[in-house]
């Protein structure tokens, strides 16, 4: 190719980039999200939130069968012994098997789960003037909305809006949150800090170690509470719900109405979990990937749009404790001792865990996960 060809061609996808930038910051500035264009009664879906050629394995046309994965019972504290290790075995094979499972009988009353669905739709369905008060792109503090997390970063935009804070180690202050879903909120997240604690000791024993081993790091020390809305798509084969990606937290509890759509990567193919009345998910994140050195992995998932909606879900992602300001040491993340031998030597070098997150935040959702950059 001559030179002259190739300034062309340079010239030609600069224009192109600098076009999308346009529209990108058009759509973000309405702080209207998604939503906005559903009640705008768009018959097409914007060339924004459209899948490229080169991205056409981003669509839902390679789905494998459906399963809902395994569902597991939450044991009470006081269960047999026996019931206990049946549990934690189910879990050790779900986690190396599928990277993710349900549970029932977790111990939060289907009356939360159904109110909590409605609080975040109650929110998304505000008045958008209201609703444009807690539009941001700071996630750092406070309640906010936002549509799509990597919209100046993905190769395509996901057709879906998120509200959310941080739930742990505290929420923000009961005036900061809006009356749509200031109470439910306030309570879905204390049962959520309670069924965590139990199922980081389940894992915990699953991959071998004491009960307390997992909640002891932290691993559930900071947690983020985002409740996401999937508006009806006119075109559901053009886009996507939110991209194939893994989750940088240890653990995600999801909780999901009964409209479908999340696929987890299994065996290179994808696979529908299917709803389950009262039940939550849990899938596996790249943290807990890391700390076990292996023996857990990462579960890849999407969501894919639907023509009929809204799909609404809650995700509760564990996290470190990560302190505001310079001075504060951040925490260190490694293959946790107890697991390492010759025969398993370590795989992973420590994190910092400001470090892997500044990582995971400044790449678009369907890039590589930051696990790469830790890797021996």
């Amino acid at each position: 190719m001559a030179f002259s060809e190739k300034r062309e061609n340079n010239g030609a996808a600069e224009d192109s980039n600098h076009s999308r930038l346009i529209k990108l910051r058009e759509f973000d500035d309405t702080k209207l999200g998604v939503k906005g264009l559903v009640d705008a009664a768009v018959a097409k879906v914007p060339e924004i939130f459209r899948i490229s050629n080169n991205n056409k394995h981003q669509l839902p046309s390679d789905l494998d069968h459906s399963s809902s994965g395994s569902v597991l019972t939450i044991p009470t504290t006081a269960a047999a012994a026996a019931v206990r290790r049946e549990i934690v075995g189910g879990i050790r094979g779900s986690c190396e098997e599928w990277g993710f499972f349900q549970v029932v009988n977790h111990g939060i009353p289907e009356g939360i789960l159904d109110e909590m669905i409605q609080g975040v739709r109650r929110f998304h369905e505000l008045d958008p003037e209201i609703k444009k008060r807690y539009y941001t792109r700071d996630l750092i503090s406070g309640f906010f909305l936002v549509s799509n997390f990597d919209l100046y970063r993905s190769a395509a935009a996901s057709w879906r809006d998120t509200m959310g804070c941080v739930a742990a180690p505290d929420l923000p202050p009961p005036e900061q949150l809006p009356d749509a879903t200031r109470d439910i909120l306030i309570e879905y997240s204390k049962q959520v800090k309670r069924l965590s604690k139990t199922i980081l000791e389940l894992l915990s024993e699953a991959l071998g170690l004491e009960p307390n081993r997992l909640n002891q790091l932290g691993c559930g020390a900071g947690q983020l509470l985002l409740g996401h809305y999937y508006p009806a798509c006119p075109e559901p084969e053009v886009t996507i719900g939110v991209t194939d990606h893994t989750d940088a937290s240890f653990i995600t509890i999801l909780l999901q109405d009964q409209i479908g759509g999340l696929q987890v990567l299994h065996r290179n193919k994808w696979v529908d979990v299917q709803p389950r009345k009262g039940a939550l998910v849990v899938n596996l994140g790249d943290l807990l990937q890391l700390v076990s050195n292996d023996k857990f992995i990462s579960v890849s998932h999407r969501v894919v749009p639907k023509r009929i909606g809204p799909r609404i879900s809650v995700a509760c992602f564990l996290r470190p404790l990560i302190h505001k300001g310079d001075t504060d040491s951040p925490p260190v993340y490694g293959p946790i001792p107890e697991l390492l031998s010759e025969e398993n030597p370590p795989v992973y070098v420590e994190a910092d865990v400001r470090e892997f997150m500044r990582i995971h935040s400044s790449r678009g959702l369907d890039e590589p996960s930051p696990l790469q950059h830790f890797r021996v």
